[in-house]
């Protein structure tokens, strides 16, 4: 009997190291800079800024603001039955669209190309 105690013990205390090897340090926050809504995909925090006429995307790496000369975004919005599709392209430190927008109670999905990553789906619910 003590040695499957003991072989569990280790077993335990080898599962350690497995977790803390993933590669995700929690050594920064997912809490909005600008004010918007932070989702967090594949290691990377997105913050959604939605405003009636304007609706910027930031991006973060581990924390650090992600270049996004070369980036694009696609936006869905739906509201109820209502359907706004919305390209974002760079704009300094953001991805951005202005025009207007129906941002109560939305639900928005975006769709985010980022050089030399996977196309990241990404969801938002605004209030």
């Amino acid at each position: 009997m003590k040695t499957i105690h003991l072989l569990t013990a280790f077993t335990l205390s080898m599962s350690g190291p497995a977790f803390a090897a993933d590669g995700h340090g929690h050594d920064h926050e997912h809490k909005p800079l600008y004010g918007g809504v932070v989702s967090e995909v594949k290691d990377m925090d997105y913050e959604l800024v939605a405003k009636p006429d304007l609706i910027q995307l930031y991006l973060r790496d581990h924390g650090k603001p992600v270049d996004v000369s070369k980036t694009n975004a696609k936006l869905t919005i739906l509201v109820g039955a209502d359907k706004q599709e919305v390209e974002l392209k760079p704009a300094g430190p953001a991805l951005e669209a202005a025009g207007s927008f129906k941002l109560a109670n939305s639900k928005i999905v975006a769709l985010v190309s980022v050089p030399g990553k996977a196309p990241a789906t990404v969801r938002f619910v605004l209030k």
